[in-house]
């Protein structure tokens, strides 16, 4: 059976969410399957079952139909950081930080690692869906893109194409796309989804048939635009959340980090309906929320600065101002950051806001763990992925919380306690249950509007 290759005719055009459609659907019909991309750019990332790191939408695709996650799944892992340099993560493990020069002049270096990872999965499934990155398409990239081209031309993997029509220029850019590929991979592309349609689909007929007729492109379906609050892969796709706040009794603050990392936490907060969720940039916006979050971050001393620069030491030094502190953000509230390995910065010692007695130290070995903590007398299936080290993996004082581990938003219990004690009115709800019928109900919208009978019989052929 072939492995399939999803393209994106442009960045954005909706890659992640069709691949893990697509992903669940053929698991759904019977067929092996796991998701995998060779390379991601992301701060958004989980710990897998064997112990390791990877991006947020392939550990997403593969916790969805229940199988065991694998760094295999996402064996490189660029995560972003300062001065045109990126943190970089090969086979589940960190190996420092790479400037954007170097990565490309050693890429040749990490396509085996890319191609090991494929051919572990090979061994265990019988279909891949490997998931692209950005265009397919940059002339001047296109010998060192792994992502789509690389894993495209070894594995031989049929190929669908993914165009986003909010965007303008459809016709343009799938037929760009497709012709400047190199004439191996056109003949493996087995057609095009139409995405992020709104209004009336018969304007689109006309469409169909000039992509089919006069490109000789199959179009595979046309989605229409369906909102999807889970498996964020990058801060401005939860930007772009759409959230029902006619409800709302709660509003809940995240500070938008420049370096914001982990945004999936409050993803259970976008979905309930009587939370009002907002990311701010400012302190005025403070004086609004009832919860403030200091979220994760992947350059913890520098966004601790940034804070600092723009003024919320007063609102986070507050002891009215009820706070949760997540990772990077917990280890703000320390009396001092100590880095003595210059894991992050130059600097040894940085001054925290003091909320927790103590020091945080910055270890040059990451912990990255997964498993089910008690916290703040809750049952939280969570995880880690930090450098700093403290006596405490969680401290509670007077209206704040903080702690170093993940997913504490997803505890049903921790948010009626923290929400509660606001309103003794809020009710709550079951995210595992949401989660599992919104994934079911996205799969079946996608269902409904992609030809997946031709897509399983191409990867027949």
């Amino acid at each position: 059976m072939n492995s399939l290759s999803i393209f994106g005719t442009s960045s954005d055009a909706g890659k992640s969410t069709l691949s893990f459609a697509i992903t669940y659907l053929l698991h759904h019909r019977g067929i092996k399957v796991a998701p995998f991309k060779a390379q991601n750019v992301s701060n958004n990332s989980q710990v897998t079952d064997d112990g390791g790191e990877i991006a947020i939408p392939q550990y997403f695709a593969a916790e969805a139909i229940g199988l065991k996650t694998s760094v295999y799944m996402n064996p490189i892992l660029l995560k972003s950081g300062g001065n045109s340099k990126a943190h970089m993560i090969v086979n589940g493990k960190s190996i420092g930080d790479k400037d954007v020069w170097s990565y490309y002049r050693d890429i040749d270096a990490l396509k085996p690692h890319a191609k090991k990872a494929f051919k572990k999965l090979q061994e265990k499934y019988d279909c891949i869906v490997a998931e692209g990155a950005g265009s397919p398409v940059e002339l001047n990239l296109m010998n060192k893109d792994l992502s789509n081209i690389y894993i495209a031309d070894k594995f031989n993997t049929k190929i669908i194409l993914v165009a986003d029509i909010q965007r303008g220029g459809v016709f343009a850019s799938i037929y760009g796309v497709y012709k400047l590929l190199p004439h191996k991979l056109r003949e493996n592309v087995i057609g095009v989804i139409v995405n992020k349609f709104q209004g009336d689909m018969s304007l689109f007929d006309e469409g169909v048939q000039i992509i089919e007729e006069r490109f000789h492109i199959k179009v595979l379906g046309v989605v229409p635009f369906k909102p999807f609050n889970l498996g964020f892969e990058d801060s401005e796709s939860i930007m772009n959340y759409v959230q029902d706040t006619t409800k709302a009794i709660i509003k809940v603050g995240v500070i938008k980090l420049p370096h914001i990392s982990n945004f999936t936490d409050f993803e259970p907060l976008v979905a309930d309906k009587e939370i009002e969720l907002s990311f701010i940039s400012n302190p005025s916006e403070v004086l609004s929320c009832d919860v403030l979050v200091v979220p994760g971050s992947k350059r913890v001393v520098d966004d601790l600065l940034w804070l600092k620069e723009r003024g919320f030491e007063k609102a986070l030094s507050s002891k009215k101002q009820k706070i949760v502190a997540v990772c990077g953000g917990y280890e703000m509230m320390f009396e001092s950051i100590l880095d003595p390995w210059h894991v992050e910065s130059n600097k040894e010692k940085i001054k925290g806001f003091a909320k927790f007695k103590g020091d945080v130290i910055f270890h040059k070995e990451k912990i990255l763990q997964k498993r089910s903590y008690t916290l703040f007398g809750c049952l939280v299936d969570g995880y880690e992925i930090h450098n700093g080290v403290s006596k405490h993996i969680a401290k509670e004082q007077k209206n704040i919380y903080g702690t170093f581990v993940h997913g504490l938003f997803d505890s049903d219990d921790f948010r009626y306690k923290l929400f509660s004690e606001i309103d003794k009115n809020y009710e709550g709800y079951n995210f595992k249950e949401y989660k599992a019928k919104t994934i079911a109900e996205f799969a079946k919208h996608v269902d409904v509007h992609v030809d997946m009978d031709f897509i399983e019989r191409e990867l027949y052929v």
